[in-house]
Parts: C-alpha cells; sequence; structure tokens
C-alpha cells in the first residue's frame, strides 16, 4: 500500500550510475559477453551517471540513517521521507555489480527489481513509486501511459549543483498540466493561444502527468520546520503574458506553493535554469531537454502532443 507520507522514486540502473562500457558490450557483442563482463567486473565500482547526485540529495531529505535503514518494516524505514528503489533490466547476476556499488557509494537504497531484459516498468505500482526516471524512452512511454509520473534521463555532462538544497524545475503545459493549451498553440498558433488563455484565465488547467508530484513535493516543504526548506522547486515556462494569470490561478486552486514562476515568453530556457541550480528539469518538448542538458540534468517527459507521432 502507498505511504503518501513518503516520496518514493523509482530509478533504472543506467540513469543512477554510468553504465555505458558495459551497454557498448551488450550493443556489439551481444547478451552472453555483456553478463561475462558485468561479472568479471562485479567488484569494480561504477562511476555516477546523469541522475545520482540528484538520488544522492533526495536520500539526504532523510537526514542520517540508521543502522536498521535496511530491514523491512523497521521504525526507520516508516520514518523515511525519501525512499529511492531501484529498477533494472538486468538479471540477478548482472545486478551484483550494481548493488555492490550502491553499497560502495554509501547510498541508501535496499529494495530493487532486476527483469533479466523485460522492462520492469510494470513493478512501479506494487513499490508505491511516485517517479520513475529511466535511460529508456519506451519504459517512460509505458509508465506514462499507465499513469505514473515518468521521465527520460538525457546524457548529459551536467551534474546537480554543490548546495545541499534539492532543486527541481517543472515545465508547465504537458508536465504539471495538461496538454490542452498546447495543443491549442500547435494547432492555431501563438495568437490563437494566448487569446484562449486570456479568456479562460479563471478556469483551472486541468492536472498533468506531474502534479501529484509536485503536489508531494510541496508536501514535504510543508511538513519540514527547519529554517530553509531543503527543497525548492521552479516553473520554467515558455508561457509570457497574458498566458501567465491562468498558470498561478491553477496553482492556487490546486494549494500548491511553488517557490519561483518563470515566464519566458519564448526564450531559451537553459541559461535560466543554470541560474536556478537545478538538480533536474523535467520536459515534454526534446528541444527544450536538450537546451537545458547544456546546462543542468535533464529529463524528456513522454506526453502529450508534442511527443505523439
Amino acid at each position: 500500500m502507498k505511504n503518501h507520507n513518503k516520496l518514493t522514486i523509482a530509478i533504472s540502473s543506467r540513469a543512477l550510475f554510468d553504465l555505458e562500457e558495459g551497454h557498448k558490450v551488450f550493443t556489439e557483442q551481444g547478451v552472453e559477453a555483456y553478463c561475462r563482463y558485468q561479472i568479471e567486473h562485479e567488484n569494480d565500482l561504477l562511476e555516477p551517471g546523469v541522475a545520482f547526485s540528484l538520488v544522492k540529495k533526495l536520500l539526504a531529505l532523510n537526514g542520517v540513517a540508521s543502522s536498521d535503514s535496511h530491514l523491512a518494516g523497521s521504525q526507520a524505514d516508516q520514518d523515511k521521507k525519501v525512499e529511492v528503489i531501484l529498477l533494472s533490466k538486468n538479471s540477478a547476476d548482472t545486478g551484483l555489480r550494481i548493488f555492490n556499488s550502491i553499497v560502495k557509494h554509501d547510498l541508501d537504497i535496499c529494495r530493487a527489481a532486476f527483469s533479466s531484459g523485460e522492462s520492469p516498468y510494470r513493478y512501479i505500482e506494487p513499490f508505491g513509486a511516485d517517479l520513475f526516471l529511466s535511460a529508456e524512452a519506451n519504459d517512460v512511454r509505458e509508465a506514462l501511459d499507465m499513469g505514473f509520473a515518468a521521465a527520460a534521463i538525457l546524457p548529459s555532462a551536467s551534474r546537480s549543483n554543490d548546495k545541499g538544497q534539492l532543486r527541481i524545475a517543472f515545465d508547465g503545459d504537458a508536465v504539471i498540466f495538461s496538454d490542452d493549451a498546447e495543443r491549442i498553440y500547435k494547432q492555431k498558433g501563438l495568437a490563437a493561444f494566448d487569446e484562449s488563455e486570456r479568456v479562460a484565465a479563471n478556469d483551472p488547467l486541468p492536472g498533468g502527468p506531474f502534479k501529484e508530484f509536485l503536489k508531494l513535493l510541496h508536501q514535504l516543504q510543508s511538513n519540514d520546520t527547519s529554517a530553509e526548506s531543503p527543497i525548492r522547486t521552479a516553473l520554467v515556462t515558455a508561457r509570457g503574458a497574458p498566458a501567465h494569470e491562468r498558470v498561478i490561478r491553477t496553482l492556487r486552486a490546486w494549494d500548491i506553493r511553488i517557490d519561483e514562476a518563470i515566464f519566458l515568453g519564448g526564450k531559451s530556457k537553459g541559461e535560466f535554469l543554470k541560474a536556478f541550480g537545478a538538480d533536474i528539469f523535467f520536459d515534454d518538448q526534446m528541444g527544450h531537454c536538450e537546451s537545458a542538458a547544456e546546462h543542468v540534468p535533464s529529463a524528456q517527459v513522454l506526453h502529450g502532443v508534442a511527443n505523439q507521432k
């Protein structure tokens, strides 16, 4: 059963660690060669992947872990604010290197599913995950189709900022909100979009795939009593006036606080995300994600009209 007082993140092994060398063996030499390679190197430490620093910051929200935190049902487990679950297409044999690296990197991750080549997205629901991050676009699409918040991590040389505070940035349409307004923009152009949003300014937008995830982040912020919240959120959207008002009124109607709202009116998002210091940015459009990935870790939400074939 889902614990609504805890944020649960499911992450693929290729998002957490740099597995590109092993993946190259897999694509060039096949499954058996890949299995031999990982077993031969199972005691070699895997280097951090794009989402590694994000995971470190998420786990840090729990404070100092108890020595009993690996015991399912323990008080330490119940008291966690955040849990990270590993979902991997590796087998248990090849996954041993991943778990060895989790231990060596001192990551408090004790739950995992190794699916031996099949998509692991079907374990999102029984684990009660609120977000699925993967390097596999097809797995992300399957998760989104099932109604879960999910995004495909893009390769990036950028890593999370060095500040202790966790900073997460979102696009609006087709991410936090539905793609209803974006469909008008795609079909009729900017002028029709602006007029439609002006007329509907007092009508809350329907929720998108990341509405509930943002709501849970807001809940964690609200429950925290420290002087500075350990989490900071931002909306970074191509919208500008007059399309800003409906966004503000929608978040107000949902009773969700977002710390920063940046209405760019079509300007490129990358430099603004760098200035915000995002640990990760979620957007539905590949062009925005690629621009952002030059500055911060980025993940594409493969949802909405922009991703329809």
